[in-house]
């Protein structure tokens, strides 16, 4: 049995052994170079020797983990085993990646490339870009990321499709798409961009390569602190929801993208996450406000509840097997989980408090079946 970090509950008391699968939360500790494992409603395990996960993102394909970390290394991990399985580095400075079937993408700041590896991070090709590298994606048999500093869209197709090893080469290039691109989202056949320094998003339908520029009604941009994230959470059946840049907003589109509302929020949005059956959409924020986060009603498109923490909130999570919601806060040390099975959010409660260090991204792994630890009653 895999050893016990910590006991939240008072005491615990196990009988026999059943067959559990589900999550398996893994969270970043922010300055601990490590990932802290939640399963069984317990800090059950600790992934060391991480490097720097001041930006670190981890990504599940099949039973494989990855982490990238702000200074360039793509580590595989096992998850099923909390281990450490084999760490490349890509770079000084990494931002994104993408696993794809038979191969890891990871794009670059430092040494502006993309570099191509192998599953089992042996490396495959490097692409030379000449900038830093954002919102990487995959759509088929082609991979999209942006070029912050030429601000252009690449589309790489893989012109081994469907054999051992990939070999991406250029099919589109598009130039002059706004100024500074930093990430994106992708839905169906539409990449997203956001644009930094113009009052714009980007959107490029990848079957026609047709290009067009969406405006935002941004007005005075103020201090940002924390720069968006677009990421895959917030598109509904409905609408793309999109976190202004350094203005007080979430922005609504049809699929159309055509426009359909702003949503005044209570400060510069960093995260804007959908609940599985996307009926709520949970906002995080930066600088003052931090501690807030806030539910909107995605029918209604009303803020329904303001929740304000002990410290800052720097990520959270839906989870997708229990009705929780899951909140890394970062500055008091413990991530949180929020009963959410109420239809009115106002009666959501906090059901579990985690001790975990200075923790920042939330992230979450469909177990297999395993059998339930059977543990002896312990007292605190």
């Amino acid at each position: 049995m895999r050893r016990v970090v910590h006991l939240i509950l008072g005491s615990l008391l196990f009988a026999g052994v059943v067959a559990t699968a589900g999550e398996k939360i893994f969270v970043v500790e922010r300055e601990n170079s490590a990932l802290a494992v939640i399963k069984h409603n317990l800090v059950w395990d600790e992934i060391k020797n991480m490097h720097n996960c001041n930006h670190a993102v981890v990504k599940f394909r099949d039973n494989d983990g990855y982490v990238i970390t702000r200074d360039g290394y793509v580590i595989k991990i096992d998850p099923i085993n909390d281990k450490k399985v084999k760490e490349y580095k890509t770079s000084k400075s990494a931002i994104g990646f993408i696993v794809g079937d038979n191969y890891v993408a990871v794009a670059n700041y430092d040494n502006k490339t993309v570099e191509i590896l192998d599953r089992d991070l042996n490396h495959l090709q490097t692409i030379k870009t000449g900038s830093r590298n954002v919102g990487i994606k995959e759509y088929g048999d082609r991979l999209v990321f942006a070029c912050m500093d030429s601000d252009e869209i690449w589309v790489m197709r893989d012109e081994n499709a469907g054999k051992k090893e990939p070999h991406f080469v250029l099919e589109k290039k598009v130039t002059n798409i706004g100024k500074v691109p930093f990430d994106a989202m992708i839905d169906k056949n539409l990449y997203v961009v956001g644009l930094f320094n113009s009052p714009d998003i980007g959107v490029l339908n990848l079957d026609t390569m047709e290009y067009r520029k969406v405006p935002l009604n941004l007005g005075k941009k103020e201090r940002i602190l924390k720069v968006p994230h677009f990421g895959f959470w917030s598109i509904s059946g409905d609408y793309f929801f999109i976190p202004a840049v350094g203005n007080r907003k979430v922005f609504v589109f049809d699929h159309e993208f055509h426009p359909i509302t702003s949503i005044d929020v209570k400060g510069n949005p960093v995260f804007t996450a959908l609940s599985p059956d996307k009926k709520w959409l949970a906002v995080t924020f930066s600088g003052r406000d931090f501690p807030y986060v806030q539910i909107i009603d995605t029918k209604t498109l009303k803020i329904v509840r303001t929740l304000k923490f002990p410290g800052w909130i720097l990520h959270l999570r839906w989870s997708v097997d229990t009705p929780h919601l899951y909140f890394s806060v970062n500055t008091k040390d413990m991530v949180l989980a929020y009963n959410v099975s109420d239809p009115d959010p106002k009666k959501w409660w906090k059901h579990f408090e985690w001790p975990v260090p200075k923790p920042s991204g939330i992230f979450l792994f469909e177990a297999p079946d395993e059998p339930a630890p059977i543990l002896k009653k312990v007292s605190q």
